[in-house]
């Protein structure tokens, strides 16, 4: 067996996972409902940059700009399972059409930051390599 099978077939493809960031959206029974996450791959990420980013004109010549919140707002969309930012009834509820603006209108901001914080870790932007290797 080559090393190179080892980039054909990976361990893990996609990851999920249910993180608690908040202690306002309870159940039935009363405790804190949890969000299910999933990573995101470096395609995902590269079209969330993309749809994030614009151009403006400086001194006469255009230059990219990335809008830091839609970056965030818009990797949250795409990497919550639930609850799903896209369902019509959520984005009712929030008055607006557009799911990029329900995690802004519907979080706090500590809860907004511990969301994108989870999702970060998830997809691998919280360890360097040396401590992977030692797990």
């Amino acid at each position: 067996m080559s090393a190179l099978s080892a980039f054909l077939h990976p361990a893990v493809t996609r990851e999920e996972k249910e993180v608690i960031i908040s202690k306002r959206f309870l159940g039935e029974d009363g405790k804190p409902v949890p969000f299910k996450i999933r990573s995101l791959t470096q395609e995902e990420n590269a079209a969330i940059i993309k749809a994030a980013t614009r151009q403006k004109k400086v001194d006469g010549q255009w230059q990219d700009s990335i809008d830091a919140n839609e970056l965030s707002a818009r990797t949250i969309v795409e990497a919550t399972v639930f609850p799903d930012f896209r369902s019509a009834e959520l984005c009712e509820k929030y008055g607006t059409k557009d799911p990029v603006q329900v995690p802004g209108k519907m979080l706090l901001a500590g809860e907004f930051g511990r969301l994108i914080d989870a999702v970060s870790k998830l997809s691998g932007f919280d360890k360097s390599l040396d401590e992977e290797a030692k797990n």
